[in-house]
């Protein structure tokens, strides 16, 4: 009985390694799988939800996400829509720990650049927070890696006459007004 009792003890020693190394398996694996989830696929899984962000300008833009794209999102605030660069991105408060499948829309498959000319077609008075300070105007041109903006009086939004360049590595935030 003795010999039944050490092989059985021995067989449950074996059963817990067993155990032990699927389970330090399965936590890599995760860990793995965990590393190829790219942030914007998180945040689609979170449409619909508040999130706060704040990106390299120091901006803070609260609000719900309406879109994600791979190259930016699009946040709603009331009536004001924040188009937020995710390349600016420093933070996200609300990020939701579930991951969405691929982007699907085409719409989502379009860069920044796109959202900016979609911008300057309609017309529409903007709000640029810059690495240099906030820039108001409408888009006048988008180029690959800059804008065009024609500057607007803050008050009654009517153009200035004067014309800025913004290099779109120093956008935080573009808000429509």
């Amino acid at each position: 009985m003795r010999w039944d009792a050490l092989f059985a003890d021995m067989e449950l020693q074996v059963e817990a390694m067993d155990a032990d190394a699927r389970a330090a398996e399965v936590a890599e694996l995760t860990r793995a799988e965990r590393s190829a989830v790219h942030l914007t696929d998180r945040l689609r899984a979170g449409l619909a939800g508040p999130v706060e962000v704040v990106v390299r300008t120091g901006a803070r833009v609260t609000g719900e996400m309406v879109d994600v794209a791979a190259s930016w999102l699009l946040l709603q605030d009331g009536a004001r829509e924040h188009l937020v660069p995710t390349a600016a991105l420093v933070t996200v408060r609300g990020a939701p720990l579930g991951v969405a499948p691929g982007q699907g829309s085409p719409l989502r498959r379009l860069g920044l650049g796109h959202a900016l000319r979609a911008l300057a077609r309609d017309r529409c008075v903007v709000r640029l927070e810059t690495l240099g300070g906030p820039v108001v105007g409408r888009l006048d041109a988008v180029g690959a890696d800059h804008v065009d903006v024609g500057l607007v009086d803050v008050a009654d939004h009517r153009p200035s006459g004067v014309r800025d360049t913004v290099l779109l590595s120093a956008v935080g935030v573009v808000s429509r007004l």
